[in-house]
């Protein structure tokens, strides 16, 4: 499942590279994160915060549910709901059919 995003990929995985590579180099991480995200035409820098916790995690190094685990969730959800749909449907039609059967017939 791909998310459609006003960034591309590219510039999303760059930024988050860049963060990574030089949160050294300020005072602390978010103001890292506040200057590379200016420098390149992010709008939010908790935008980019969030794309940099979203890596980490996906990497393993934050707890959370993984890109991957997050996609494959969604696709059971709406599977489950595909299923409960038809058990509707079954179960509706299983009730129309038993009540046909036990009215009288005329001959």
């Amino acid at each position: 499942m791909v998310r459609t995003s006003r960034y591309p990929a590219e510039l999303r995985e760059r930024a988050v590279r860049m963060v990574l590579e030089h949160r050294g180099d300020y005072s602390s991480e978010y103001e890292a994160i506040r200057s590379i995200a200016g420098k390149l035409g992010i709008g939010s820098a908790e935008t980019l915060r969030n794309w940099v916790r979203r890596a980490e995690v996906d990497a393993g190094q934050r707890p959370g549910t993984t890109s991957e685990e997050h996609a494959e969730n969604l696709r059971l959800k709406k599977r489950v709901a595909e299923l409960e749909r038809a058990n509707s449907i079954l179960k509706a039609a299983s009730a129309f059919f038993a009540a046909e059967l036990d009215r009288p017939h005329r001959s």
